[in-house]
């Protein structure tokens, strides 16, 4: 009840009804700065962590109250929360600050900063795609109106809707005459658009109907006419832009210039084209090991017939989660037997396991994981091609290398200890560390023979080159260098994907729900903690089990923080990183096959 009646308690525009305004937050004050600043802590001596906590529930809490405002207006008013908070930053002394804290700082500076360039590339797409929905001011007044908790004038009101309807209908013609056009790229952005201004009307009908006798008596005809006017509009946007085809791949690359600002706040000191080098070099050690392999199950170096026969070996229906349960238990007693990390007994038997709904393993093949497994395979309903690809693509091998991913070691142990060590620090989650980490414990796992088979090897195989080609597809891909439906191909042909399975690959990673780095931070994390390991654990610094434990209790940040933390690593208030974690074969005589 209480963050609704904030919520309703905000005002964002000037009213374009006879109304009148009981609670409201002018436009003037939402970009105050002293709006986000706190009186009562001092941020000069108060501990960062405190800091960060702050900070991430105030933005929550602005983030849901701009949710209903318009959108220029959302932009501006978390863009002056930002520069109030950059502000506050400064007065700290950087110096005076224990390493945990400053390493808190320097994350926080970096959220910031960071943010800020999202917010004004959405402030431009935003400009850029004011010739979609003409009327959208109207429709935000509406919804700004209702969120400031002004009165409204129904029979005003009904005049409003009447006029909007017409202005919808218009630019619905203008559409069918190909008079709006919008940039491939921001089409998808475009259909969100439109969309999100539909269900903010259809929210803001709700909330009058039926329970204002006046609302409902006079604007029933117009509001319905507005309300299926844009439902028609939704529809015929995205027909315009996209196509009625839901098999279709439709994402938005982010260009060159936004993978660097990404990649600098994720503190990875390379180019993307560096970084697609990396993978070529990893996958060339996958294919000289998927050879051997190969060879050992007497077929002689075909890799793709190995990958074919592994395919074959997987469970009957009804027996995928007695084999999960199997392969979970399977790798805690190899961790327990080398004692390579500390596994809590709470942690250690309080996972639990789903399956997965056909809806979304059309984005997602594979499995996922954390506290709780859930478990991909085909259900009855699927058409019978789909149904052999989702059973070949769940193998008990591929399986077998990919439990232990999401439950221990993996994602289960991590997000356990991060619930409990520096729990302040999820701002600042990154998959750099969050799939690295579980991606390093498969490199080290290989490296300690937990794979006895080929065929095992073979499972282990098909993911590590699969997170090469997720950095090779999705860098190319946000560098307009590779379409979807190339990167689709190449999953197929050089990895092994099966079809389908490659397609809802792609689909995952371009629909917007991802980070743009999200599917290369898997092999790029694994890789800086691998380094960081040799750093620390091949110098005899760190048993193994202090160094995994030490790294789950930073929580999820940016490897390159982990490692200032655990080398006790001088910092400065404008620390760059440089720490060039991966030998690239242009810096080397050889390519790196280790």
């Amino acid at each position: 009840m209480g963050r609704w009646a904030i919520a309703m308690g905000m005002c964002l525009g000037a009213c374009c009804l006879a109304c009148q305004c009981v609670h409201a937050v002018t436009p003037e004050s939402l970009v105050d700065p002293a709006r986000y600043l706190v009186d009562d802590v001092d941020p000069a001596r108060h501990a960062l962590a405190a800091e960060v906590a702050r900070f991430d529930e105030d933005w929550g809490l602005l983030s849901r109250q701009t949710f209903e405002a318009p959108a220029a207006a959302g932009i501006a008013a978390r863009q002056a929360m930002l520069a109030a908070w950059r502000e506050r930053l400064q007065a700290v002394d950087f110096a005076a600050l224990a390493l945990d804290d400053q390493i808190d700082y320097l994350l926080l500076a970096g959220h910031l900063d960071f943010t800020a360039k999202q917010l004004a590339r959405e402030q431009q797409r935003l400009e850029q795609l004011a010739s979609v929905a003409p009327f959208a001011e109207t429709v935000e007044q509406f919804v700004a109106d209702r969120a400031a908790n002004r009165s409204v004038d129904a029979r005003a009101a009904a005049t409003q809707l009447d006029k909007l309807a017409a202005a919808i209908d218009a630019a619905a013609a203008k559409w069918k005459a190909d008079e709006i056009a919008v940039p491939a790229e921001l089409a998808p952005e475009a259909v969100r658009r439109v969309r999100h201004l539909s269900r903010q009307f259809a929210a803001w009908r709700r909330f009058y109907d039926q329970y204002d006798p006046a609302f409902t008596w006079w604007t029933k005809a117009p509001a319905a006419r507005v309300e299926q006017a844009l439902d028609d509009y939704v529809k015929l946007v995205r027909e315009k832009l996209i196509g009625d085809d839901d098999d279709r791949l439709v994402g938005m690359p982010i260009g060159r210039e936004a993978l660097l600002d990404s990649l600098q706040h994720e503190m990875i000191p390379y180019t993307p084209e560096e970084l697609c080098q990396i993978a070529e070099q990893e996958l060339a050690w996958c294919r000289v090991e998927y050879k051997q392999a190969a060879n050992e199950m007497g077929l002689g170096d075909d890799w793709r017939a190995a990958l074919e026969r592994v395919s074959t070996l997987h469970e009957e229906p009804g027996g995928q989660p007695a084999l999960i349960a199997e392969l979970a238990q399977e790798a805690i007693d190899f961790l327990d037997a080398r004692d390579l990390v500390t596994i809590p007994p709470l942690c250690r038997d309080g996972w639990r396991m789903t399956m997965m709904s056909p809806e979304r393993q059309r984005v997602n093949p594979y499995f996922t994981g954390g506290e709780v497994i859930s478990v991909s395979f085909p259900t009855a309903d699927m058409v019978h091609a789909d149904k052999l690809m989702s059973l070949r693509g769940n193998n008990r091998h591929f399986a077998r290398a990919t439990v232990h991913h999401e439950l221990i070691p993996g994602h289960h142990l991590q997000i356990f200890m991060a619930d409990r060590y520096r729990p302040h620090r999820k701002l600042f989650r990154t998959p750099f560390l969050v799939e690295g980490w579980a991606l390093y414990w498969e490199m080290l796992l290989w490296d300690e023979g937990f794979a006895g088979s080929p065929e095992d090897r073979v499972g282990m195989l098909f993911w590590r080159s699969h997170r090469c080609a997720r950095i090779l597809f999705s860098l190319q891909y946000h560098l307009g260098e590779m379409s979807a439906e190339e990167a689709v191909d190449f999953l197929v042909e050089q990895i092994g994907h099966e079809p389908r399975n490659a397609r809802a690959e792609v689909r995952r990673s371009i629909e917007g729900s991802y980070d743009p780095l999200y599917q290369a931070a898997y092999m790029l994390g694994g890789l800086q903690l691998r380094e960081l390991s040799r750093e620390l654990i091949g110098t005899g610094q760190m048993t193994p089990r202090e160094f995994h434990d030490a790294v789950l209790r930073e929580n999820s940040i940016p490897v390159a923080m982990i490692r200032a933390s655990l080398t006790d690593e001088p910092l400065t208030r404008d620390y760059q990183c440089d720490w060039r974690f991966y030998e690239l074969a242009a810096e080397s005589e050889t390519p790196r096959e280790d």
